[in-house]
């Protein structure tokens, strides 16, 4: 099966854009080896969305719940292509948007199995930008991957330009969180705690006062917001409450119509 063979029938699936890495091409410096995943690996078909505007909005639930549906949507074109691969012959092995990552004292829920990012760099999908995140050639930052790793042995796409960021610092002055504040590092702890206030931090930290409550106190605790949200977001899954550097960035944005 050919590169032109597979990208056509990733546009059919309705993504934004397809790009194709070879396992030899892949670097990310803190998640597992290729090989480790699936023996075999050869290349990483990278699957590309373009976020809606739902990642402008000041409700932090609205714009989570945009995220989940894009997830909803890749989840699906993620599998048909893997089957398609597997349908050829190959091996396929899918890597969502988010997950699956080791949740360990070691890697604080932030490695991913597969560097997402990486995988797009690599596969020509784009270069990482001020931000630390990836800049596509038409989609800018509003761009969300996933992957299916294969035996399938391909070359890599060529490289897009090595810098669509315009350097404008408008994500590093507007993080809430200051976690940019390095060139070319994400403080991942400010990060986390101002964009997933109930994740795995904010639970730990709820629960160990709870332990040391009162009975009194524990009830108060119960019937307050931050454990409600910790509840809601144990059952949806991670929360983002935060898509500054995304909804900020100018590149790629869409005009307006009369632009």
């Amino acid at each position: 099966m050919d590169k032109q063979t597979i990208r056509d029938y990733a546009l059919t699936l309705g993504v934004d854009d397809v790009g194709i890495a070879s396992a030899a091409d892949y670097v990310s410096p803190r998640s597992p080896r290729l090989e480790a995943l699936l023996p075999g690996a050869r290349s990483l078909v990278v699957l590309a969305y373009r976020e809606l505007s739902t990642c402008e909005s000041p409700s932090p639930q609205v714009a989570m719940n945009g995220r989940l549906d894009l997830m909803e949507f890749s989840r699906s074109a993620n599998y048909r292509m893997a089957r398609f691969l597997e349908r050829e012959g190959e091996k396929a092995v899918t890597v969502p948007v988010s997950y699956p990552m080791e949740m360990s004292e070691a890697t604080k829920g932030a490695v991913a199995e597969v560097s997402l990012r990486h995988a797009a760099v690599a596969a020509g999908l784009g270069s990482l930008g001020r931000h630390n995140l990836v800049i596509h050639p038409t989609l800018g930052t509003r761009v969300v991957f996933s992957a299916v790793l294969t035996s399938l042995d391909l070359p890599s796409d060529p490289p897009a330009p090595e810098d669509l960021c315009i350097h404008c610092d408008v994500c590093v002055d507007g993080c809430p969180g200051g976690a940019l504040a390095e060139p070319g590092k994400t403080d991942l702890g400010k990060c986390l705690r101002n964009s997933q206030p109930y994740g795995i931090g904010g639970s730990i930290r709820f629960w160990s006062r709870y332990a040391d409550a009162t009975p009194e106190e524990r009830k108060a605790l119960l019937k307050d917001p931050e454990y409600w949200r910790l509840y809601q977001a144990a059952f949806i899954g991670f929360q983002y409450f935060c898509f500054k550097c995304q909804s900020s960035c100018p590149v790629g944005r869409t005009p307006p119509k009369d632009a």
